[in-house]
């Protein structure tokens, strides 16, 4: 059989079966293994690990299996294997960022958000919501209402992806400090829009203390939120009204929405901050498609982007789009800033 031939069979059961890849990810978070291995301070035997999992006796050698593909994904370090000793256990850079007691990256709540049945269900409706005529997105086709509908009205849901938009600014928070001596400079107020609990909002107040930050959300968001710390909370819609500060920052907001629901939210951003000359701008943190940190892979761009398909009105755009929504809203220039990993600071002055 031809070279070239299996490698295409090869490829095509990589693509078939890569979902096991995310189900193992998620049996591993079930069922605590990271933190099981960091909890003992240092790397497990096979035994070690199948005894304070309480797994039953007859799981070990499965448990083997699912370790091996962990390992081989790079999820977790396999050390020791051999015919003679046990395979030993340590963990990884990826399998750190899940730990729970992980103060400063921990983005096990963004992850077993993402993991979630109903964003997992949602995924087989893909196909079905191409082949239909309707406004309806493949989340709405499995659920029967919007991702904001069931965030509203279950507060279950509500804290899990309230929990996991605090995760997933971790990460950020130290690039936006590293960078923040040029981006905040001259600047005496912010409005966060879209900034839920307020996590990069505190950050920025506390590292750049000339900054009075602000944080706008829906009331259902914010109302639970103390209004007697460094960060203010105001309960608005965006595309309605944004508080007047010198600048805005909007993370990961624009992705949700459709081109012309980002120039109305841009355009009510621009209202609120002043001209160029006096220190206004916009500063937008989202993924730019074609434009990565060295040595990072542009795929987790294009996999948000089949994610924002799937779950919102939004997308993740290249350079030209986001060109065309800052200057259909009203902006006279904009300038990418940096890039972190697979997302850019992207500055947008009126």
């Amino acid at each position: 059989m031809d070279i070239e031939l299996l490698q295409a069979q090869v490829g095509l059961w990589n693509l078939t079966y890569g979902y096991l890849k995310t189900m193992s990810l998620k049996c591993a978070l079930d069922l605590g293994i990271p933190d099981a291995i960091f909890n003992n301070g240092q790397p497990m035997t096979l035994s070690q690990l199948h005894s304070v999992l309480s797994l039953p006796p007859s799981k070990k050698s499965h448990l083997y299996r699912l370790m091996r593909l962990l390992a081989h994904i790079g999820f977790f370090i396999e050390k020791n294997a051999s015919a003679c000793s046990e395979p030993v256990y340590d963990l990884t850079a990826q399998s750190r960022l899940v730990i729970e007691k992980n103060d400063s990256a921990n983005m096990l709540p963004y992850v077993c958000c993402s993991l979630d049945d109903k964003w997992l269900k949602s995924s087989l409706y893909i196909g079905d919501w191409f082949m239909q005529d309707s406004k309806q997105n493949p989340f709405e086709l499995a659920n029967g209402c919007t991702l904001w509908e069931i965030v509203n009205r279950e507060p279950v849901v509500k804290k899990k992806f309230n929990d996991a938009m605090v995760s997933s600014s971790c990460l950020f928070n130290d690039y936006i400090v590293r960078y923040g001596d040029d981006i905040f400079k001259g600047i005496e107020s912010l409005v966060d829009v879209g900034g839920g609990k307020g996590a990069m909002a505190e950050v920025i107040a506390n590292n750049f203390p000339h900054v009075r930050c602000t944080v706008l959300d829906l009331p259902h968001v914010v109302c639970d939120n103390p209004n007697d710390g460094i960060v203010k909370f105001v309960s608005g819609d965006m595309f309605n009204y944004v508080p007047p500060a010198n600048a805005v920052l909007l993370k990961w907001i624009l992705h949700d929405w459709s081109n012309e629901d980002c120039i109305r939210i841009l355009r009510r951003c621009k209202d609120a901050i002043p001209s160029r000359e006096a220190g206004g701008k916009v500063i937008v943190l989202e993924a730019v498609v074609g434009l990565t940190s060295p040595m990072i892979s542009e795929e987790p761009q294009l996999l948000f982007d089949m994610l924002m398909l799937m779950v919102t009105e939004g997308e993740e755009r290249d350079e030209n789009v986001w060109k065309y929504l800052f200057t259909e809203a009203g902006f006279s220039s904009y300038k990418i800033v940096c890039t972190i990993g697979f997302s850019s600071i992207i500055e947008v002055y009126p």
